[in-house]
């Protein structure tokens, strides 16, 4: 089993440790742009298994894509993040040539490998490496609801006074502040609703802290987070190496599920062997819908300058 993680800044070389420290595959290349910093954090990594105990063969490229030939999955962390006095437009039109060309060259090597996005605007990037790849809906898979959802179940945690792995609790939508849902209605501890330990106040705060979840990071560390990003596309990673058919919150295609079509959002699907596996509905009122309508139509209306480039 060989994965490719592109991108070797923090958020890649973390979901790359990651999946190195659970042996998800016996070889892993982490490919960057920038001369010498992959090859560097590859050795660097290398240099921890014999105090780790793994043996995942690490190798470092500068953008020299036949090293991830045959790959079985490809994580796409590439892009820049949103600079100060940059619009969204300029952001969209950035990434979106580092996506799409990094997606081409992955093929190139690796055409039956599924791809995993992280790059942000994480909605707009997965729309975008479906259009241009032409793949399969199954092979495209945008990370963030994974990492919204895991945000969900922390805050929970921390009103609960409990273990977050003992949640289960999911959010929808964009993979943003303004456009995630955090569904308390379905969240439950050990299948007890969580709502009947939450008082209406607390509900909201948990809602309202998990929505500015990237952003209060941001705020502490004068950057994006990484840890929990990359962990998140490692996860994703192990449910398909290890066809695991675990349930995630994952941004797929949409095909007049939970309303929507020609669109990738965060939905509840099962990860295996082939990808996103299938969607689960989760039956949302009326509420709910309206506000994922109103995602849908954000994420959309951010795709639209995709059509500009």
């Amino acid at each position: 089993m060989k994965v490719t993680v592109v991108g070797a800044g923090a958020v890649g070389a973390t979901c790359a440790d990651n999946i190195a420290r659970k042996e998800l595959c016996t070889e892993l290349v982490l490919l960057d742009i920038k001369e010498g910093i992959a090859e560097g954090k590859a050795q660097d990594m290398m240099q921890t298994a014999t105090l780790l105990g793994f043996d995942t063969k690490i190798t470092g490229s500068t953008n020299d894509y036949t090293k991830t030939a045959n790959s079985d999955v490809v994580v796409i962390t590439s892009g820049i993040p949103r600079k100060p006095g940059m619009t969204r437009e300029e952001l969209i039109g950035v990434n979106a040539g580092i996506v799409k060309g990094v997606a081409e060259n992955i093929l190139k090597h690796s055409p039956k490998a599924i791809i995993i996005v992280i790059s942000n605007p994480m909605d707009t990037m997965t729309y975008l490496a479906l259009q241009s790849t032409g793949l399969p809906k199954h092979r495209i898979i945008g990370m963030g609801g994974t990492l919204d959802s895991s945000r969900f179940k922390y805050q929970l945690s921390q009103h609960l006074g409990c273990s977050p792995a003992d949640l289960n609790a999911v959010v929808v939508g964009g993979h943003g502040d303004t456009t995630m849902i955090p569904l308390i209605r379905h969240a439950t501890w050990n299948s007890a609703p969580v709502t009947n330990f939450l008082s209406a106040e607390q509900q909201e705060k948990i809602v309202k802290d998990t929505m500015v979840g990237g952003a209060t990071l941001t705020g502490l560390l004068g950057t994006s987070a990484w840890y929990a990003p990359g962990a998140a596309g490692a996860a994703l990673v192990e449910a398909i190496v290890r066809d695991e058919k675990k349930l995630f919150t994952c941004c797929v295609a949409l095909d007049g599920e939970y309303g929507q079509k020609d669109i990738c959002l965060g939905v509840p699907v099962t990860i295996g062997k082939n990808g996103w596996e299938k969607i689960i509905d989760f039956k949302l009122n009326e509420a709910e819908q309206a506000a994922f309508n109103k995602s849908a139509d954000a994420v959309r209306s951010m795709n639209e300058v995709l059509k500009t480039l």
